[in-house]
């Protein structure tokens, strides 16, 4: 076996865990609004523990009553959430998989209209601008605070959890005391480390007087704060050692409060492990065993972590929600078949923020486990015209659930402008998933025609039962003087080796495509400026990437001309109309690129009825929009059909 170390088990405390792979606590708005878990709760959970994670950590659970921080969250304040833990607890144990359940009170992190109180935190300070500014809790309070972790572990324990991890992390309630940051108190609770720690120690006790030794006591705890004034890794070490002396018997190190949260889920640009040199830090400060969380996809670092002694477990977090089997392929050297993580946060960290059931651009079934994938009633002749990932998405669901699946692509290469999507500096994982849908389609017995051109007459010659559209986008080509001049390149051509631009480039269009592209021209030395219409660059761009493509135009010195209308064309450069109704001109570029987005891309819009009865428009050739929702509408008809 290729992963010796991560196969083998590991003692916390009074619970054995069979491997090194862990789940660690994510939030999902699956539970329901009254608190308890939901049945897809269960069956999302049950899911990660047939695909071999050892152990399974459940969502931050509430513990206090007025400190509900979402609609979805599932609590534990009162025994009525028990039943439905049992449920989860009993799936996940079937399949030899450990449960621990993370309690957490989110402090200055939560929200008041969804607490219905006023949120609490050691200092009054907001952890941003736009949150609401927390009570700091009175020290009388903070003792009632302690005896509902209690509370909370001890219906964990009756709802048979192996485990409990208390969050001390990410600027939530506990780590507003830890750090001297966010603590200014004067009174016991406040002051030098000892005072600081005094409310975690005093959780840890009751923790550990109300599970009586049963269930393996976790902390999770930030590496570094990585804000000026919090805790860096020396002062985590420190708190690592402390807490493992008040009777912690295993640590869950992640890192960073939420406004750098770039640390806490890394987006696409950064490395597997990249918190790897903090957690080792960390692990030689205490005996206990440690996981190690951070952007971990696939389990060869970590194998090397462990091994080396390093961490001892290592949490697999977004990966498990692109590919809940991925230990099991592990185990059975079938890794090519995994779905990977590509770090885009367009489906899980965007809707678990918006309380919205989280989903996966990468895995259309995550939020679905508990539907399952059903066989066809009667299977069927199913062609899919277009093999980009919504069509390739389609076609290995369409097959794997019987269905006899061709697949015209019009070109050499599958993967549409997602292909395209991975060559910016630091998107290279996107390759991964292309061939991960390239090998599902396979595998699936899914026939592969490529170089392909279909019309309506091919279409009808060849008879399917079902069609499914997915032509994608092409270049968007707006109604601007110039701009059909062939000396302009587009940025897809680009891209693709098609074209090459000059020494002195215009980037024409400064949304991701645009602001990409440029990073793309800037990584080769290229001498770039960025035009755009909007009054910023990038504003289309989810934050955590955002962070990093910014840093990407700093080093390369990416030029930015904002709140600019192109009028015209020119094949060295654009004129443009300012806010003021002034006009300007910039010149004197070798190559000026466009890259002012896609539109969508369908022949057979005028001809849909003429398909079949049962034809499904998905992805852009719908509307150009995220692969998020191509490959959610890919999932949407293959099950229908």
């Amino acid at each position: 076996m290729r992963f010796k170390t991560m196969f083998s088990p590991v003692q916390i405390g009074p619970m054995t865990v069979k491997n090194r792979f862990v789940v660690p606590p994510m939030g999902n708005n699956f539970a329901n609004t009254d608190g308890t878990w939901s049945d897809q709760s269960v069956a999302y959970y049950a899911e990660r523990a047939k695909g071999q994670f050892g152990l399974i950590t459940i969502e931050a659970t509430v513990v206090h009553n007025d400190a509900k921080g979402g609609p979805r969250k599932p609590c534990l304040y009162s025994d009525a959430s028990i039943e439905s833990l049992k449920k989860i607890t009993d799936a996940c144990h079937a399949q030899g998989a450990k449960v621990s359940i993370q309690l957490q009170n989110a402090g200055p992190e939560g929200n008041a209209v969804n607490a219905g109180a006023p949120i609490v935190a050691a200092s009054a300070i907001p952890a941003v601008f736009g949150r609401d500014i927390p009570v700091e809790v009175p020290t009388e309070r903070v003792y009632e605070l302690v005896k509902g972790y209690g509370d909370a572990a001890e219906r964990a324990m009756k709802g048979g959890a192996d485990a409990v991890e208390i969050h001390m992390a990410h600027g939530y309630l506990v780590n507003s005391f830890i750090s001297p940051r966010t603590n200014k108190r004067t009174d016991e609770f406040g002051g030098n480390f000892e005072n600081r720690m005094r409310f975690p120690r005093l959780i840890v006790e009751e923790v550990k007087r109300r599970v009586g030794g049963k269930v393996a006591i976790l902390a999770r705890i930030n590496s570094s704060d990585e804000v000026e004034g919090g805790d860096d890794v020396h002062d985590s070490a420190a708190i690592a050692a402390y807490l493992e002396d008040c009777g912690v018997e295993g640590l869950h190190v992640s890192r960073a409060v939420h406004i750098k949260d770039e640390y806490m889920w890394a987006p696409t640009a950064v490395h597997a492990g990249f918190s790897a040199e903090l957690v080792t830090e960390i692990k030689r400060a205490v005996s206990i065993p440690v996981i190690t969380v951070g952007r971990y996809t696939e389990p060869y670092y970590a194998e090397l972590l462990v091994r080396e002694g390093r961490a001892d477990l290592v949490a697999f977090g977004r990966q498990s929600l692109a590919d809940p089997h991925m230990p099991e392929k592990a185990m059975n050297d079938h890794l090519e078949d995994m779905l990977p993580c590509i770090a885009c946060l367009q489906g899980c960290v965007a809707n678990m923020y918006k309380g919205e059931p989280i989903c996966c651009l990468v895995n259309p079934f995550l939020g679905h486990e508990a539907e399952g994938l059903k066989k066809a009633e009667t299977p069927k002749k199913v062609m899919v015209i277009g093999g980009g990932v919504a069509g390739m998405c389609a076609a290995f669901i369409a097959a794997e659930r019987g269905h006899d699946v061709s697949l015209y692509e019009g070109t050499d290469r599958l993967g549409g402008n997602m292909r395209l999507a991975a060559y910016p500096p630091g998107k290279g994982d996107i390759t991964n998933m292309i061939r991960s849908y390239i090998v599902r389609c396979e595998k699936a017995g899914v026939k592969i025609h490529m170089n392909t051109t279909v019309d309506l007459d091919f279409v009808k010659a060849e008879k399917p039962d079902a069609v499914i559209v997915a032509t994608g986008s092409r270049t968007l080509i707006l109604p601007i003087e110039g701009i059909d001049n062939p000396a302009i390149i587009h940025g897809s051509d680009l891209l693709d080796g098609r074209r090459a631009a000059g020494k002195k480039v215009l980037v024409v269009g400064g949304g991701m495509v645009g602001c990409e592209t440029a990073a793309f021209l800037g990584e080769q030395e290229h001498d770039v400026t960025v035009i755009e219409f909007r009054d910023t660059v990038g504003a289309d761009v989810i934050h955590e990437h955002r962070v990093f493509l910014m840093e990407d135009f700093k080093n390369y010195d990416i030029k930015q001309i904002t709140s600019a209308k192109v009028c015209r064309f020119y094949e060295d450069g654009v004129a443009y109309e300012s806010p003021d109704g002034s006009m300007h001109e910039v010149r004197g570029f070798d190559s000026v690129v466009l890259s002012m987005g896609f539109k969508n891309y369908n022949p057979f819009a005028e001809q849909l009825e003429e398909l079949g009865q049962e034809v499904y428009v998905i992805g852009d050739a719908t509307r150009a929009r995220r692969a998020l929702d191509a490959t959610r509408e890919a999932y949407a008809a293959a099950v229908q059909i």
